[in-house]
């Protein structure tokens, strides 16, 4: 009986995988402990194998396209409907094999080791920038207590807090500077951190030519660049940049019936990273828009003198993302005048 199509449900330790004929009769149930899987799919024939797109489902998929199987990842709200009872690890991994096999299932790429250790690298950095913003307001909060207000923004407590603790008139206990010399010394740690990281993405940006061309469309800098190019990968995997948009996060969530049509806010679905990136460069365009304001007759000065800038703020990243989409799958550079042109 030749196994055709495979169900895998992840796991720390144990492994749960699910297979069926080519007429859909179940062939196989096994656990696997994690140093089995392998040597067991390695004496397996190659066929499909399906697996939700969790935790080290990326890992397991190279490894498993290296013993020449069919690999691949969905999200996991879409596998949840094939659950047929219960919910345990026999169930998922039932539903995951059934899943795999639909004609219309929408799949996840599957990332290489060097988008992940980019990805990696950008997970880091976020968490020391918010790391380091809870360090900042701690510090404030306990100035405030005994009166020392300090202004918004990191920088300002870098320039004001050895004045403060030298500050021998400010009625300030001895214990009270310690703690506030440590958070400082702790505050400025982060912000190496921080600095360290970015030189360090910078870096792999400037080796990317595809990151590089990416910079150069308004409101997408080297941060927003390289984390596009390692999230998406092969652009060609979606369609047109709508669906791409869509994966994002940055079209309607709908919610209609009976021929009416119902348009919410943002789905905000995909990478919220990602689509956080590209929302903060497009209202820094915005600004920078507004300085200038010679913009009445761009499609972004016509959007602006309709809508609030919060809207022409994810418009904007609707419309980045879909010129990603473009620069990626033509292999071409960004032209501001392209769509005039045309």
């Amino acid at each position: 009986m030749k196994i055709t199509t495979v169900g895998i449900d992840l796991a720390k330790n144990v492994f749960v995988a699910h297979g069926v004929d080519q007429r859909g009769k179940v062939a196989l149930r096994k656990s696997l402990k994690r140093d089995q899987v392998l040597p067991f799919f390695a004496n397996l024939p190659p066929c499909l194998i399906g697996m939700e797109a969790c935790g080290s489902a990326h890992y397991w998929a190279r490894k498993l396209q290296e013993l020449g199987h069919t690999v691949k990842l969905m999200a996991p709200q879409f596998v949840k409907p094939y659950v047929k009872t219960n919910k345990n690890d026999a169930a998922d991994a039932e539903a995951i094999c059934e899943a795999v096999a639909r004609p219309n299932m929408r799949f996840v790429p599957i990332k290489n080791a060097e988008q992940q250790a980019v990805l990696s690298v950008h997970r880091a950095r976020q968490g020391f920038v918010k790391a380091r913003t809870a360090q900042a307001n701690q510090i404030r909060g306990l100035l405030a207590e005994f009166g020392i207000v300090i202004p918004q923004g990191i920088r300002h407590i870098a320039k004001q807090l050895p004045d403060i603790i030298e500050d021998a008139d400010n009625g300030l206990p001895g214990v009270f500077r310690d703690l506030i010399d440590r958070l400082g010394t702790q505050l400025k740690d982060l912000d190496q951190q921080v600095d360290e990281l970015d030189a360090q993405i910078q870096a792999w940006h400037r080796a990317s030519e595809a990151s590089r061309r990416l910079a150069e469309i308004p409101g997408i800098g080297p941060i927003t660049a390289s984390a596009l190019v390692a999230t998406v990968g092969d652009a060609t995997n979606f369609e047109n940049g709508r669906q791409m948009a869509a994966w994002l996060g940055l079209v309607p969530k709908q919610h209609s019936s009976g021929g009416k049509q119902t348009l919410l806010g943002i789905s905000k679905r995909g990478d919220s990273y990602v689509r956080t990136l590209l929302i903060h460069g497009a209202r820094a365009v915005i600004r920078v828009a507004d300085r200038k304001a010679n913009h009445p007759d761009s499609w972004l000065g016509k959007l602006l003198g309709r809508r609030n800038k919060n809207i022409a703020a994810v418009a904007l990243a609707n419309k980045n993302a879909r010129i990603v989409w473009a620069i990626l799958t033509q292999d071409r550079r960004y032209d501001a005048e392209y769509a005039s042109a045309a």
